[in-house]
């Protein structure tokens, strides 16, 4: 038992020799200045490869990271303020009032794997602490942090409400969706700007969702027709091919099946577009 208690020991020590061995490895070269001294220090404590976005920098860890504090949102603000196509696409254009980086953008995750995480209670918790928070002296925008922070406070109760969408946190919930979606939106505003009503943030996909019948004459509440049906290609071409001559752009259910919109009654799978 002693052998084996010297042998554990033994080992520990040895280990623990090795470190501090690179330790003083490390503090030796950054005492003499040289080139070296950084690639030193950066082999003993990188945590894996950049992702080929960050590549260039991945000896140089003083591009992103600061000493004691850890990554800076300054340098990567630094890095890309200027990027005109991220601050006016409409999907990311948000990306100008946000001051935080780290809780959506991750990195030594490899080269492979893009360096974002989009995390929407995350970005709902910047921006409302974003907001004044005096009720009294700040106004309207102190106002709005404080009733959205007393309805975060309270949300527990308010998810079993049958008004609420159960894969929607309640921090998620305070978004307005159409900020960054509406391009996304598939319904031509049929149904509003409130996403959240309807979809979660992880997916557009909506599992519980029942398509109506296929002899249900309502499509139109909820599906635009494409601008082709308002042109002549419609008579000329869509009526003919439905064998529906005198069918109206909001009588869907005449030509089209619910299986797929290509899915013409009387013709099968016909592509015309």
């Amino acid at each position: 038992m002693k052998r084996g208690w010297w042998s554990t020991m033994g080992l520990r020590v040895f280990g623990v020799i090795i470190i501090v061995s690179l330790v003083f490895v490390g503090l030796f070269y950054a005492r003499m200045g040289t080139p070296m001294a950084a690639n030193t220090w950066q082999r003993l404590v990188n945590p894996g490869e950049l992702s080929i976005v960050h590549a260039s920098l991945e000896q140089n860890c003083a591009a992103c990271h600061t000493a004691i504090m850890g990554v800076d949102s300054t340098k990567c603000i630094l890095c890309h303020a200027t990027e005109e196509s991220l601050l006016q696409r409409q999907p990311t254009a948000f990306h100008a009032n946000v001051q935080e980086c780290r809780p959506c953008h991750l990195e030594h995750q490899g080269h492979v794997r893009k360096p974002t995480n989009m995390d929407h209670r995350a970005l709902a918790k910047i921006g409302l602490f974003s907001l004044p928070s005096n009720e009294d002296s700040l106004g309207a925008a102190g106002r709005v942090r404080w009733h959205l922070t007393n309805w975060l406070e309270h949300s527990d109760s308010l998810r079993a409400s049958p008004l609420t969408n159960r894969h929607v946190a309640p921090e998620e919930a305070i978004l307005n969706c159409a900020t960054c979606h509406k391009n996304d939106d598939r319904h031509f505003d049929l149904f509003g700007q409130d996403c959240a009503a309807c979809h979660a943030t992880q997916a557009w996909s909506l599992p519980e969702f029942q398509h109506p019948p296929g002899d249900s004459r309502d499509c139109a509440h909820c599906h635009q027709a494409p601008p082709s049906h308002y042109m002549m290609h419609f008579t000329m071409i869509s009526q003919k091919v439905a064998g529906q001559p005198r069918a109206r752009v909001d009588q869907c259910f005449l030509c089209h099946q619910t299986t797929s919109w290509p899915d013409i009654k009387q013709a099968g799978m016909y592509k015309h577009h």
